[in-house]
């Protein structure tokens, strides 16, 4: 029954029409993120009825959570990709060896950060830019979410492995679930049992936990991997080609955390308002990028499966199909973000003037650059996907680590309040500016493979 599964969906994989196996993966996976960002969001908007040094708070940890994504993403999708070259190359075994022991990899690394957070809490989140007026609400908020740390960077990696294996209806499941629960517990524990910002984080914790449990039970069903401690296979090789595969995912995870923590810093200087402001633009700028993510995430399994089977003209025909969705879906939500961004806004932080002024022009101004996130994302997961790690790493590091540290370092000493806005703006224009050569270089490159597998004969 399981080998019937299992080979039903390696032919979905490489058969279904290109545009209608991509969308179909991307739903789910567009729902997952969107989720994720709502309830990121709300954590946002319920603490800011606390106060504005609380919405900082948030702000300051959510870099704390970056980290956790970082490890989980980099893993995650390192070895996801490798699991969906693996099983379109039919080498269902290695596939499995490669995915248990990325989980308890994943799991063993959240431990340790855990340990290390705990112990050292004041210090972290001063370094990731608390004030003093910050810093209690920062304190209460962060040692929940380190408690939770081995459930959120696992069930990072739970979420991509099931995605890789074209199964993004389960991992939404777990995602969503885990979601709805945070949105609804907020308030409980927040207000209702009057714990404020530490009520914020117990809810998104157990909320994780509990998408944790649906996600490894989703492992159960429909031929996915399960994560069968026996299957670990500990391993140089192994991490060399995780790592190797995860790099972007790393290197784009890591200076986002660092950006944060450079962002809150920069606007510092600006009071807690500013702060509260850039925390807000942030998480909803995340949600906006969130479904662009989604969607290119339903070209992953697509890209790993069919590189994997020498499919390589299905690969450019998802990649294409992904770029012009992405750029028609960034245009008209870039549209109504410049539109109405000060009611944005308001939605967080409400009768604050100070903060609405500052996060209306940060907002309007990272809009109108979020059309051109649209071609620098699909290309990074086709550069990621078919095992160019190199060239993906750089395009990852280049968006929050090349242009934007040093904008955000440089540009408030001479434009003041606005260096703080414009920095992340200009970043993504010199992303994309590099990224045009980049992308036109592999796609010759997948031509001519596509030639040459047409020369042999094949599909």
């Amino acid at each position: 029954m399981a080998g019937d599964e299992q080979e039903a969906k390696y032919k979905q994989m490489i058969e279904t029409p290109v545009p209608r196996l991509v969308a179909a993966l991307a739903v789910p996976t567009i729902i997952s993120m969107l989720v994720t960002s709502i309830y990121n969001m709300a954590d946002t908007f319920f603490v800011g009825k606390i106060g504005t040094s609380a919405t900082g708070a948030v702000g300051v940890v959510f870099s704390l959570m970056a980290i956790f994504q970082a490890v989980g993403f980099t893993i995650g999708i390192g070895s996801g990709n490798l699991v969906s070259r693996l099983l379109g190359s039919r080498r269902r075994e290695e596939a499995e060896q490669v995915a248990c022991t990325g989980f308890y990899t994943a799991f063993a690394a959240g431990a340790v950060l855990m340990v290390l957070g705990l112990v050292f809490i004041d210090p972290m989140v001063r370094m990731l830019g608390a004030t003093e007026t910050i810093l209690p609400y920062a304190r209460a908020y962060a040692q929940y979410i380190l408690l939770g740390a081995p459930f959120i960077t696992s069930s990072f990696v739970l979420n991509n492995l099931l995605r890789f294996q074209g199964s993004a209806m389960y991992a939404m499941v777990g995602i969503t679930a885990g979601g709805v629960l945070n949105i609804a517990l907020d308030p409980l524990f927040i207000f209702t049992f009057g714990l404020g910002t530490a009520g914020a984080a117990i809810a998104t914790v157990l909320s994780q936990i509990i998408s944790f449990a649906i996600l490894m039970i989703q492992c159960w069903r429909g031929g996915n991997i399960r994560m069968d401690p026996r299957r670990i296979r500990l391993s140089v090789s192994f991490y060399q080609q995780v790592l190797r595969g995860g790099a972007p995912s790393f290197f784009r995870q890591v200076l986002a955390s660092v950006a944060t923590i450079c962002l809150n810093l920069a606007a510092g200087p600006f009071g807690d308002a500013a702060i509260a402001a850039m925390s807000i633009v942030s998480r909803v700028m995340n949600f906006a990028n969130s479904a662009l993510v989604g969607f290119g995430q339903g070209f992953q399994p697509v890209c790993g499966f069919n590189y994997g089977a020498s499919r390589y003209d299905r690969v450019r025909q998802a990649f294409w199909f992904c770029v012009k969705v992405a750029v028609a879906g960034t245009v008209a939500l870039s549209a109504a973000g410049i539109l109405l961004a000060p009611q944005v806004v308001a939605l967080f932080r409400k009768g604050d003037a100070e903060v609405l002024a500052f996060g209306a022009i940060a907002l309007r101004l990272q809009c109108a650059s979020f059309p051109f996130v649209g071609w620098t994302t699909c290309l990074n997961m086709l550069q990621q996907n078919i095992g160019k790690s190199r060239d993906a790493s750089i395009l990852s590091a280049a968006r929050q680590g090349v242009f934007f540290l040093p904008l955000i370092l440089v540009l408030p000493r001479f434009l003041s309040a606005l260096g703080v806005q414009l920095s992340q703006p200009l970043a993504d224009l010199l992303t994309f500016a590099l990224s045009i050569p980049m992308g036109m270089a592999l796609l010759r490159e997948l031509r001519e493979k596509e030639n040459v597998q047409l020369a042999r004969g094949g599909n």
